[in-house]
């Protein structure tokens, strides 16, 4: 036979189409037996820190690991997000391949952050050829800032605010109790808080203990973390309890005729409704839960808004603070202050004014709130300083009554029935 010659030997239709089949398996198996080995070998790769914090000029080591090996050989390239802030020594890692490779061992490759400038940082991670490993899940955030002091201040400072505002519920139950009487707080007020930490609440327990709405929450933020600490399941809880007691006091002490009003019914009305219907487009499945906490918290951050509209007019109106405890205004004032001193000495260590400016809604909402603080302070001590509150100890034979002030002394007062604006006229005298 010639050489580059092929012989074709007859066979029948039968025989030739049992080679076929035959031929094709056996190409199929060598092709299968060709392939790279690495996919059969992958295990895990990940980094041993995914979010690490760095001083300026400072050098922290991290491990990249692998679990088991390839026989070829791998390159993991960082992609930094911002390269001004923090530089990865080296950028490529080469992981060799193996002849034989073990899927069970162990290597683990050195990688050196430097951080260059104060900032937040993402780095993600490549590799080449990439069809065999994917790297979606491995990533590391860096935060790079001027000093570990002003990162401690802060925290402590978050502590000392998270503070302030869940002691502050309970100068007004105290004076509710000691007065018996909540004749002076706005029962709009607490309709609003209520309703405000209520969905409060409802969305910080949501994030918190559901594991399916925080698989949908990091669906959408795949790199992100989530934004409810156990402090904030505690605050939210705390306050509706709080205030549930403020509420309770209102139908056991001295009212006189206050209510919710008309206008305060409205608004919670209109609440009510976004929650109601919210809540039943969720139950049909054509709203992701996770929108439908969005909304409760939209409410909470409108409610926060308005409520201390009701209580100062109320003030306005009755020239007077008493009844509305300034303990609770203090209190709240220090948190707020202590917050938004906070979101300062935070834009300064991380160099992230953008983030500052840029977050509206928190910046504005704790700015509002001390503003109203401030105005509470001085209807006060200034506005309505000489209002006085009195409380009746008996009738007197004189046709009047006998009141005593705040401060514990008498006072005399004559009721004269004035005809002609339909109200008693109040002389007293000590």
């Amino acid at each position: 036979m010639a050489r580059g010659t092929i012989a074709f030997l007859p066979v029948s239709g039968a025989a030739s189409s049992h080679r076929i089949s035959y031929c094709f398996i056996y190409i199929s198996i060598l092709f299968l037996l060709g392939l790279p080995s690495a996919h059969s070998q992958i295990r895990k790769i990940y980094l041993d820190a995914t979010d690490i914090n760095l001083l300026v000029d400072e050098t922290h080591l991290l491990k990249l690991v692998q679990i088991g090996q390839y026989n070829i050989t791998l390159e993991v390239t960082s992609e930094i997000q911002h390269p001004d802030i923090v530089q990865l020594v080296p950028q490529t890692v080469e992981i060799t391949g193996s002849k034989r490779p073990d899927s069970n061992i162990v290597i683990s490759h050195d990688i050196c952050a430097y951080g260059k400038s104060p900032g937040h940082s993402e780095v993600t991670f490549n590799v080449t050829p990439t069809e065999f490993v994917n790297l979606d899940t491995v990533f590391l955030r860096v935060t790079v800032m001027h000093s570990h002091a002003i990162n401690v201040i802060s925290y402590i400072m978050g502590w000392i605010y998270f503070a302030a505002w869940s002691v502050s519920f309970y100068p007004q139950i105290y004076i509710n109790f000691k007065r018996k009487s909540v004749v002076g707080l706005n029962f709009d007020f607490l309709a609003l808080n209520i309703m405000g930490f209520t969905m409060y609440s409802l969305f910080n327990c949501g994030l918190y203990f559901s594991r399916d709405i925080q698989l949908e929450y990091f669906s959408r933020h795949p790199r992100g973390l989530n934004p409810v600490q156990l402090n904030d399941v505690f605050f939210s809880l705390h306050a509706a309890f709080a205030t549930l007691i403020t509420i309770t006091q209102c139908f056991l002490y001295e009212r006189e005729d206050q209510r919710v009003s008309m206008t305060g019914r409205g608004i919670l009305g209109v609440f009510g409704l976004v929650v109601v219907v919210s809540a039943s487009v969720a139950a049909a499945g054509h709203l992701a839960v996770l929108d439908f906490l969005y909304y409760c918290s939209y409410i909470k951050l409108s409610i926060t808004l308005i409520k201390y509209v009701p209580q100062a007019y109320m003030n306005y109106k009755r020239k007077s603070t008493v009844g509305w405890s300034i303990g609770n205004i203090f209190l709240d004032f220090v948190g707020g202050f202590l917050s938004i001193l906070q979101m300062v000495l935070n834009a300064y260590n991380y160099n992230d004014w953008v983030s500052f400016f840029g977050d509206a809604t928190k910046f504005g909402l704790g700015l509002f709130s001390l503003v109203f603080d401030v105005f509470f302070i001085l209807q006060h001590y200034v506005f309505y300083r000489e209002g006085k509150e009195f409380v009746k100890v008996e009738n007197s034979d004189e046709g009047g009554d006998i009141m005593r002030r705040g401060d514990g002394s008498d006072y005399f007062l004559v009721k004269m029935w004035n005809a002609n604006e339909k109200k008693y006229d109040v002389n007293g005298k000590a």
